[in-house]
């Protein structure tokens, strides 16, 4: 009976020490597991979002961090959340929007922190930022997609365009809406009549209309979405003479090899990558307003202190909604300024600054100040 005691006793205290951490270090973070989930696996932006999270912050923080396959729709979202749920994951990180309020309710459901690493969904915020569960978002706003575009447009203003033609990317989406609605107010044109963000865009989700189009320069070709004969309405216009090729999105995927041989001026909103630096140094890309790989480190940041209980809350206690701006180049040296710094072991957003803010008794105002 004495043995039988004495080794319940040794068990009680490998267990207490155990439970404490084994090494003494009781304040060591627990161990975080965080699921990524991501529609575009292979293009340039993915990929720098994906090199910097796995090889830069992974391994600082001892953080265990998995990617989806790419994810097609919401049913898919919503499978790959449940399997991070079964295999213990604390967190997810969505770079995937099908269905994000979607998202956020599977992730509440299984106990697990959500977040938005790009982008920001303002319904979904309204109607969830109270939600425990959600850290938050971090991404251009929409009133930052507008300015983005307003820059945009008076950069071709001041080179002097007297024709054009636009690419409107995926309009309805909002993203594109504001940023075309942005555009138009930068060249100094109206749409029908409208010359503010919010009657311009209120319009745009209708579709856009070439004839509802006044001012000093003349929009004479539209493109939006993705068809096969997109790439010959593209010619149609270059064969129209227009002086430049303004784009809200996705024309560096679509089109550059056709803009860079007939080196007709354009411009994309997009991101700092290899490929857009080979665009604007060898190729006629003259104006790129991107996102940059550690962008999205600080909703990394934002979703450890969540799952270490140091959950950063606005003022009145609601998930976090920033606005994050775009870095702008409009030449080899301004586009090397960007890229280059954002590359290898010392990102723009390094551990160093998310050091600052990971920890107890971090504010909001702490916070906010290095998206900002």
């Amino acid at each position: 009976m004495k043995k039988i005691i004495a080794m319940l006793l040794a068990l009680v205290m490998v267990l207490s020490l155990a439970a404490c951490g084994g090494t003494g270090d009781g304040n060591k973070p627990k161990e975080i597991k965080i699921g990524v989930l991501v529609a575009d696996v292979s293009g340039e932006e993915a990929l720098a979002f994906r090199n910097y999270y796995e090889k830069y912050l992974a391994p600082h923080y001892g953080v265990t961090l998995t990617y989806t396959e790419q994810l097609e729709d919401a049913a898919a979202e919503k499978a790959a959340i449940e399997t991070f749920a079964a295999q213990g994951y604390n967190a997810i990180i969505s770079l995937s929007a099908s269905d994000r309020a979607s998202q956020l309710e599977t992730c509440a459901q299984y106990g697990m922190y959500y977040a938005i690493a790009s982008g920001m969904d303002d319904a979904l915020y309204a109607e969830h930022k109270s939600n425990e569960y959600f850290v938050g978002q971090i991404g251009p706003s929409m009133t930052t997609e507008y300015e983005a575009g307003v820059a945009m447009g008076k950069y071709f203003k001041e080179q002097g365009v007297k024709k054009i033609g636009i690419y409107g990317a995926f309009v309805p989406n909002p993203m594109h809406v504001y940023r075309l609605a942005g555009t138009l107010v930068g060249l100094g044109l109206s749409y029908n009549g409208a010359t503010e963000m919010e009657a311009i865009a209120g319009q745009l989700y209708a579709g856009f209309d070439l004839n509802a189009v006044a001012g000093d320069i003349a929009v004479t070709h539209y493109i939006a979405g993705y068809s096969d004969t997109m790439w010959d309405e593209l010619g149609a216009a270059m064969g129209a003479g227009i002086d430049a090729f303004i784009s809200v999105g996705m024309a560096t995927t679509f089109f550059a090899d056709m803009l860079n041989g007939a080196k007709l001026p354009y411009s994309d909103i997009d991101s700092f990558t290899s490929g857009n630096g080979k665009n604007v140094k060898e190729g006629s890309l003259k104006y790129l307003a991107g996102k940059y790989a550690s962008s999205v480190g600080p909703i990394f940041a934002a979703v450890i202190n969540a799952v270490n209980g140091n959950a950063i809350r606005t003022p009145e206690g609601y998930a976090l909604s920033i606005s994050q701006s775009y870095l702008v180049a409009t030449d080899a040296a301004s586009f090397d300024a960007c890229y280059g710094a954002d590359q290898g072991d010392k990102p723009i957003i390094s551990t160093e600054t998310l050091d600052t803010v990971i920890g107890e008794d971090v504010t909001y105002e702490q916070f906010v100040a290095i998206v900002k």
